[in-house]
C-alpha cells in the first residue's frame, strides 16, 4: 500500500477509535481520554493506538479501562472499517504534551536566568 493509503487508513482508525471512546463505552473515565496517534505495522496486522487524557490525575483509571476494551475496540473497528483483516489493537500512553510542558518550563527558566537562545 502506498504512503497515502497508510495515512488514510491510520486516520480512519483514529477517527473511529475516538468516536468509540465517546459513545461506544459506558465508562466515564474513557470519556476523558483521546486517541492521539495510530501506528500501523508494515503488514497492517497490528495497530498501536496512542492515547492521552484531559485530566492527568485520572491516568491510572483510564489506563485500566482502556486495556479492558481492546477486544471491543477491535470488534468495533472491524464493523466500521469493513476490511478483510482488522489489525490487532494495543494501547500506549502518549506523553507528548507532558514532555512539551517540561521542555517549555526548562526553556523559560533558562530565559529568566538571562540565557538567550
Amino acid at each position: 500500500m502506498s504512503s497515502f493509503k497508510r495515512e488514510q487508513y491510520s486516520g480512519d482508525i483514529l477517527k473511529i477509535a475516538n468516536s468509540f471512546l465517546r459513545s461506544g463505552t459506558h465508562s466515564s473515565a474513557l470519556s476523558m481520554a483521546s486517541i492521539t496517534k495510530v501506528e500501523l505495522s508494515s503488514d497492517y496486522s497490528m495497530a498501536t493506538l496512542y492515547w492521552d487524557t484531559f485530566d492527568p490525575t485520572k491516568r491510572g483509571d483510564i489506563k485500566k479501562s482502556i486495556e479492558k476494551i481492546a477486544g471491543k475496540m477491535r470488534s468495533h473497528l472491524a464493523r466500521e472499517l469493513k476490511v478483510r483483516h482488522t489489525p490487532s489493537v494495543s494501547f500506549k500512553y502518549d506523553s507528548q504534551y507532558e514532555d512539551e510542558s517540561v521542555i517549555d518550563k526548562i526553556l523559560q527558566e533558562e530565559k529568566d536566568q538571562g540565557k538567550g537562545f
